[in-house]
């Protein structure tokens, strides 16, 4: 087992998650159980993915778990654009989070190549 917290990739996801968090309170109050709750599950799930994978017993159980949370992380980058395009977010503020969705990617994705090459 695993201690998630001393993984870069999980420090990066978790504070990318916090980041949106704070950003999304200014949301429309319409979009409470639409978009702002979408964003908020989509982005909090990749840092608990990783999480649940260091938990497992096994890398290639890991590994999997690593790859939901890759998925999540798209899922948030998708959902980042579509709040800049509905105004939600300023520029600035998707640069950012933009920035930060793709750095947790390439995180996740060399994680899972170097999983995969020590099986």
């Amino acid at each position: 087992m695993k201690d998630f917290r001393q993984l870069k990739v999980w420090e990066k996801s978790h504070l990318l998650a916090l980041a949106i968090y704070k950003e999304t309170k200014v949301f429309p109050k319409e979009e409470l159980y639409g978009l702002t709750s979408q964003i908020r599950r989509a982005s909090m799930s990749i840092p608990t993915n990783i999480a649940e994978g260091c938990g497992r017993n096994t890398d290639k159980e890991f590994a999997r778990f690593l790859q939901i949370a890759m998925g999540s992380a798209s899922e948030t980058e998708y959902q980042l654009i579509l709040a800049r395009d509905l105004e939600f977010l300023p520029k600035q503020t998707y640069e950012k989070l933009h920035n930060d969705v793709e750095e947790v990617k390439r995180m996740l994705a060399s994680f899972l190549k170097t999983l995969r090459a020590d099986r």
